[in-house]
């Protein structure tokens, strides 16, 4: 098993990454990189990394997997609760006023173990109990894709949830609470690569937070615009607080919802 990557194995291995996903690993993030793949090694019984170089070169399903492994998946119910307050008072507002169908229809881009769609099929259930809600939840990673859809959380992990929210979506069970039924029916989780075009369009708000930072400044751009052209006019764009459009090249423009940063496809 190796050590350390060498710089020119760190480079092959982040180019190669970069090229299928979209993600960058700097110098300052090559510890990881290092460890997820000495972890990957270790579970495909490999010795060689140039060994696995050339498996994940040429083998789909691998380089799915070493994916999956370098995903970095933090998340949390109502995480960021000023962009849910923006969301409630000011986008759904707008939205009840505008779409006259009672339609709507929302992504969210880089769900994690689904903590995020599900706080927004509980705001949207409670807020537009008699429109017709349709969430898609993407991600890069099949494991938290599969803990996602079952919809079951341990009881640390329930936290963010209001006490209302709590005691009408969801079931108390042995180590935790799972999602009722009414809920998980309105979340379609899907497997996205951010770097390729999404099979989605017509979409009326787009949570993609946290996700783009792992990007450099050409893949950001890629992305958002990609994102921009599966979206209806006149919806709402939500990236992570720490993540900007400023310098980019596109079509979005800012806007504020009292304390809420987000923006806008007129």
């Amino acid at each position: 098993m190796f050590n350390q990557l060498t710089d020119t194995q760190f480079k092959k291995f982040r180019d190669l990454i970069y090229k299928e996903s979209g993600m960058h690993f700097s110098d300052i993030n090559r510890p990881i990189l290092e460890s997820r793949l000495k972890a990957r090694l270790k579970k495909a019984e490999l010795e060689d990394i140039e060994e696995y170089y050339r498996i994940i070169s040429t083998d789909d399903k691998e380089m799915k997997v070493l994916l999956d492994a370098v995903t970095t998946n933090l998340t949390s119910f109502f995480r960021n609760k000023i962009h849910f307050q923006g969301f409630e008072t000011g986008v759904l507002s707008a939205i009840r006023n505008t779409r006259k169908d009672k339609r709507i229809r929302v992504w969210s881009a880089g769900c994690s173990t689904g903590e995020e769609p599900y706080s927004l099929a509980m705001v949207l259930k409670d807020k537009l109990p008699d429109w017709k809600i349709e969430i898609i939840a993407s991600d890069i990673s099949f494991n938290v894709l599969m803990k996602a859809r079952e919809g079951f959380y341990p009881t640390a992990k329930i936290t963010g949830i209001p006490p209302n929210y709590l005691q009408r979506f969801t079931n108390q069970v042995k180590d935790g609470y799972v999602m009722k039924d009414e809920i998980k029916k309105m979340i379609t989780f899907d497997y996205h690569n951010l770097k390729n075009v999404p099979v989605y369009k017509n979409f009326d708000v787009v949570f993609c937070r946290n996700v783009i930072i792992y990007f450099d400044a050409a893949a950001q751009e890629h992305v958002v615009n990609t994102i921009y052209n599966t979206m209806n006019p006149d919806s709402y764009f939500f990236i992570g607080h720490s993540e900007s459009l400023f310098g980019m090249n596109t079509k979005f423009e800012f806007m504020k919802i009292g304390e809420t940063c987000l923006y806008k496809k007129k």
